[in-house]
């Protein structure tokens, strides 16, 4: 069990701010195990790299995908629009609530260490319910299933989501790891440079949307702008009622989703607290006006039809339509091949770094292992386990379409994390025996919203859709059900790892963490009997 040494003087201590030094006992106990965490000013993020660390998990498969199956799920072009408005709204607002908490506790971990300062009873319960989410559904799956499309879609492939995709995904997500692992210093510029790079596509789509209302298509003009707010019903879109408009906001926040993914490495920027204000608002203003301004693109060339059936390449669809297909228009979707991968890179950086800081608190078994940064500097143990869940996932469900599920599966839980997080924050605030304080302050109405949106997203897919309950290729009701187990299953992990797994063994790991005036996070893990 995980402990730190400000959790013996009082509950309602903030457990992650460390500053006390090492006690004796434990620097000459045979039983302890040592490990030290400190990086260079040299490998620290400055706001720069975490703009780009941000922009580069917003912009991945999101944008170039999921307007095909946000639309199939309205039947409305101008709901859809809005919708997009509404979920770059709601980042904004969840941006706030992660600026209070990030601000107040510049720890790399992310909702862990937010959770952990709301939830301490039991101890470590919301810890095991994350780790469950983020471990088992944090995974790259949806995102390197796209790069393999794509590459198939440059390469002239008509092929669908089979096993040659999957293993071109395989491949994606084993070069991001084995860069990070091995020489993390490039796998950072990499992500920088393919930062710009996808900005670049999303301005080139945004201009050649221009180019396409202007009427410059190589198509009939689809019209789509035309009573845009009506709300159509054919086989191919329409007609989910409020399941569909849930489903459809959840593929927007799949899109969005990155805008926190500086506060899981939040010790490794430099100067965090000034660096995080100042790179997420300008990383997600530019973002959400980005995404606005490429779907009106996509309605200007693609048919409604075609535009529901289109799946995962709605970018390829998009660049058909207004450059033909021509060498040189099919060599454009290797460019969102890229943008793809950069998210993967972005996305398995980030996760790993809170799957190490599970293994720093003992949370997880050997958790010294997947703590540990050797040889290289890295956590190359931790970003061999996001591989390892990735590649399951990616194997796993039978051949045919799997990128919906695959999008709704990994979003869905971060619902139920982000509305008790918020909620947390709403507490903290009107609990004046917390004693909370931030230099960031979200305001109520912002909390409130941000709170029932999430709650919205969280109930919702549990209702049937009005139309055929297998529309997507398999049961409205198996993400919903899935991501709600996933996390119970974190809570059957916590009663074992604290209660049973002791009286079974007779110890228990405690995991002592002291964070030196350097700057530097001393972990040190103590066997303790418990009989």
């Amino acid at each position: 069990m995980a402990m730190t040494e400000a959790a013996k003087d009082s509950d309602r201590d903030d457990t992650r701010e460390l500053t006390v030094p090492a006690d004796e006992e434990y620097a000459s106990s045979t039983n302890d195990s040592v490990q030290q965490f400190a990086y260079s000013d040299s490998r620290k993020i400055g706001v720069t790299g975490a703009v780009f660390l941000i922009l580069n998990k917003m912009i991945g498969t999101g944008i170039f995908s999921t307007p095909s199956a946000i639309f199939a799920s309205t039947g409305s072009v101008g709901i859809s629009i809005i919708l997009w408005i509404v979920g770059g709204i709601l980042t904004f607002c969840g941006l706030s609530v992660f600026l209070e908490f990030g601000l107040a506790i510049p720890l790399s971990g992310g909702e862990k260490n937010y959770l952990e300062r709301v939830y301490r009873h039991p101890r470590y319960l919301a810890s095991c319910v994350l780790a469950a989410q983020m471990i088992l559904l944090g995974f790259s799956s949806g995102n390197s299933l796209a790069f393999g499309r794509y590459v198939l879609t440059a390469s002239g492939s008509t092929e669908g989501d089979g096993w040659t995709a999957r293993g071109i995904a395989i491949a994606c997500i084993t070069f991001a790891v084995t860069l990070h692992s091995t020489l993390p210093k490039w796998g950072l510029r990499l992500v920088n440079i393919l930062g710009i790079f996808k900005v670049v596509i999303l301005v080139f789509i945004v201009f050649s949307g221009f180019a396409a209302i202007s009427g410059r298509l190589l198509v009939p003009p689809p019209g789509n702008f035309h009573d845009a707010f009506a709300i159509g019903e054919t086989e191919n879109y329409g007609g989910q009622g409020a399941y569909g408009y849930a489903t459809a906001l959840l593929q927007i926040i799949y899109s969005y989703k990155g805008w926190e993914n500086a506060n899981y490495v939040l010790g490794e920027l430099k100067n965090p607290r000034k660096t995080l204000s100042i790179a997420a608002p300008i990383a997600i203003g530019g973002v959400t006006i980005l995404y606005v301004l490429a779907n009106v693109a996509y309605f200007a060339a693609i048919d409604k039809d075609d535009l529901a059936r289109s799946e995962v390449l709605v970018a390829g669809l998009f660049f058909r339509n207004v450059f033909g297909d021509s060498a040189a228009a099919r060599a454009l979707p290797a460019f969102v091949a890229l943008s793809n991968l950069g998210n993967v890179l972005a996305v398995s950086f980030a996760h790993s770094r809170l799957n190490q800081e599970f293994g720093k608190e003992a949370l997880l078994p050997y958790g010294k292992f997947w703590a540990s940064i050797k040889p290289f500097n890295a956590p190359a143990a931790s970003l061999f386990l996001h591989w390892l869940i990735t590649v399951i996932v990616l194997v796993a469900p039978p051949a045919g379409p799997a990128y919906n599920f695959l999008v709704n599966l990994y979003t869905y839980p971060g619902a139920w994390i982000n509305a008790f997080v918020t909620g947390g924050l709403i507490y903290l605030h009107y609990k004046n025996s917390e004693n909370w304080t931030s230099p960031w302050h979200t305001y109520l109405p912002i909390s409130v919203l941000y709170l029932l949106a999430n709650v919205f997203l969280a109930v919702v897919p549990f209702v049937p859709p009005n139309g055929d309950w297998n529309a997507q290729g398999y049961p409205y009701f198996v993400f919903p059900v899935v991501g709600v187990g996933v996390l119970i299953l974190g809570g059957v992990y916590w009663a074992c790892w604290s209660k049973l797994w002791p009286a079974i063994g007779g110890y228990k790991i405690e995991a002592h963490r002291i964070v030196e005036e350097d700057g530097k996070e001393v972990v040190r893990y103590k066997k303790i009997k418990t009989r």
